[in-house]
């Protein structure tokens, strides 16, 4: 029987179904194996319909319950930082039981999953809810894989920020919400100063060391839900959703105050950094490429005015 709805169990789907050799007999067992037979052609069926990881755990949800007392599912994987609820889960009202799962496929974790129950489940439920995931292995293997490939596809290789065609995503994905929500929103362009005099002088291995050791900074400066983008070169951009202009200012002396005590080392030498930045607030009547060009203009301002400087552009 499962722990009761303060205990929480762990196993692996193998172990657990060694456990459970005796089966149970009789009339009411053979209509739930036809039933489970059903369900274990039209799961795997249901299942390759998508490679998005939440939405093939809906679709496992919404068909397993079809056939046993589930009310909901959570599933981590660390790995891909990855994170899912659906339904109820433990310690809400009406759930009495939880069951955990470390799925594995090809030797490679895949995660955690937890699924919870309003009424205890027996050893025959137990064993269909294993044969069932069984059939979820695969497609989520699948499906973790193609996030991992749209995430790197999205990503700077040298820097690990995010690259142009991730800024373009999100700078229309926040406009939009901006406007709709009357939200204020700003971006932050970045410049390291003299960056083609520390390559010709020093080797691009150097500039490559300082492109990641600014990127670095940045996420270690910002919020959880800023974001980092380089844009080409020298350049990031930093997209700071409901932050107004003010605060973006503040944000950006931070940043440029330390990018300059940054020592980057090559050989036996000290190479000081230094970074001159612009702001711009988005208008809620402009595009997203007139608030990138009024933040890069803030930016050629910091770089005429001597660099190593932060500039503002009007509001």
């Amino acid at each position: 029987m499962l722990p009761n709805k303060q205990d929480h169990t762990t196993v692996n789907i193998r172990t657990a179904r060694d456990r459970r050799l005796d089966f149970n007999s009789g009339r009411a067992a053979a209509t739930c194996q036809r039933t489970l037979s059903d369900l274990l052609v039209s799961l795997p069926l249901r299942l390759q319909t998508s490679l998005e990881v939440d939405r093939l755990l809906g679709f496992f949800l919404e068909e397993v319950k079809h056939l046993l007392p589930l009310t909901g599912l959570s599933y981590h994987h660390a790995g891909a930082g990855f994170a899912l609820g659906l339904g109820l889960g433990l310690g809400q009202e009406g759930n009495n039981a939880e069951v955990s799962y470390s799925l594995t496929q090809q030797g490679d974790c895949i995660g955690e999953l937890n699924l919870f129950s309003n009424v205890s489940l027996s050893e025959q439920v137990l064993d269909q809810l294993e044969h069932l995931i069984s059939c979820l292995l695969f497609p989520l293997r699948n499906a973790l894989l193609y996030r991992q490939a749209i995430q790197a596809s999205l990503k700077d290789p040298l820097t690990g920020a995010g690259n142009r065609i991730a800024l373009e995503q999100a700078l229309l994905r926040e406009t939009e919400l901006s406007r709709r929500h009357e939200q204020a929103l700003s971006i932050v362009m970045l410049d390291m100063d003299h960056f083609k005099t520390l390559n010709d002088t020093y080797g691009h291995q150097a500039g490559d060391a300082a492109l990641k050791a600014v990127a670095l900074l940045l996420r270690e400066q910002l919020r959880n839900v800023d974001m980092v983008f380089r844009f080409g070169g020298e350049e990031f951009v930093l997209v700071l959703s409901n932050t107004g202009l003010d605060a973006a200012a503040v944000v950006a002396e931070r940043i440029r105050a330390a990018v300059q005590t940054l020592c980057l080392l090559v050989g036996d030498k000290q190479v000081r950094l230094s970074a001159s930045l612009g702001c711009a607030t988005f208008r809620q009547t402009e595009s997203h490429e007139e608030l990138l060009k009024r933040a890069d203009d803030a930016l050629y301002q910091a770089k005429r005015d001597g660099r190593n400087l932060t500039r503002m552009a009007s509001a």
